[in-house]
């Protein structure tokens, strides 16, 4: 089922050479969407944007972007708006996570996590805020985490920035209600991406989960398929939803009963 909305419409993706962001521009491309992909890896941007515009014959462009540098985020916005024209849906994927123990977790990782996941998603929501609101037309989808909804050992640090963009997602959606632009949260489980390589070198985390591992190309789409709609979350797997919410309203219950799966990570 096409996503009629994004047709001849332009969606910027970041992190957008390989995992979600990667099935993202896809899927938009199927669409219709023209594509903007950002990410550090250009090269590989490149192959997508030629694969793109040859199979779909819509417009994709691939810009070189490191989240972490907020100077550098500027720079390329300023650069989308004068030379690509408007955003219509901005994708926020860009993340990556550690898995330690808070303990063991080193600063550059601690800061590394909050500069990308945190501060360079809101960085790059901030360039296309007012642009979006002075048409009152737009997208701002977030990638966040169910880890953002129950925070688990070994993941303290990532779980807190993911917490921190549902807080900055459900604040900024109230803030851009009234300009009719719309906000979405996605919290996706463990999706099986080189996420993994470096979150859980040693493998463990992904074979512990087995077959509750979220296939990347469904999420994707998932996500296209709200594109344009104001649609306030989307929360996948639904169990683990069902236990984030389990967990606001009898957290003691929930840690009592899930520790020993909790610690498998």
């Amino acid at each position: 089922m096409k996503n009629e909305r994004l047709k001849g419409k332009t969606v910027a993706i970041t992190g957008a050479s390989g995992g979600l962001g990667e099935q993202i521009a896809y899927i938009c491309a199927q669409n219709g969407a023209n594509l903007i992909l950002l990410a550090r890896n250009i090269e590989k941007l490149n192959q997508m944007s030629n694969r793109i515009h040859d199979e779909y014959g819509v417009k994709c462009t691939g810009l070189a972007l490191d989240v972490s540098n907020t100077e550098e985020i500027s720079h390329v916005f300023k650069q989308i708006y004068e030379t690509e024209g408007e955003i219509d849906v901005l994708v926020n994927n860009a993340g990556y996570g550690v898995f330690s123990n808070a303990v063991d977790i080193n600063l550059p990782d601690l800061e590394g996590m909050f500069a990308v996941n945190v501060i360079g998603l809101i960085a790059c929501t901030k360039e296309v805020i007012p642009y979006m609101c002075k048409r009152r037309y737009g997208h701002i989808i977030n990638i966040a985490s169910q880890a953002g909804k129950l925070a688990t050992p070994k993941s303290s640090v990532y779980a807190a920035s993911k917490h921190a963009v549902l807080g900055f997602s459900n604040s900024l959606r109230m803030e851009l209600s009234q300009f009719e632009v719309f906000v979405t949260a996605v919290n996706p489980g463990p999706i099986r991406t080189d996420f993994f390589q470096k979150a859980d070198p040693g493998g463990s985390y992904l074979k512990n989960l087995g077959q509750f591992i979220l296939d990347p190309e469904k999420v994707a789409r998932n996500i296209v398929n709200i594109m344009l709609k104001n649609h306030r979350e989307i929360n996948m797997p639904r169990w683990m939803n069902w236990t984030a919410t389990l967990h606001t309203l009898a957290p003691k219950l929930v840690e009592l009963l899930g520790r020993k799966a909790f610690l498998k990570k």
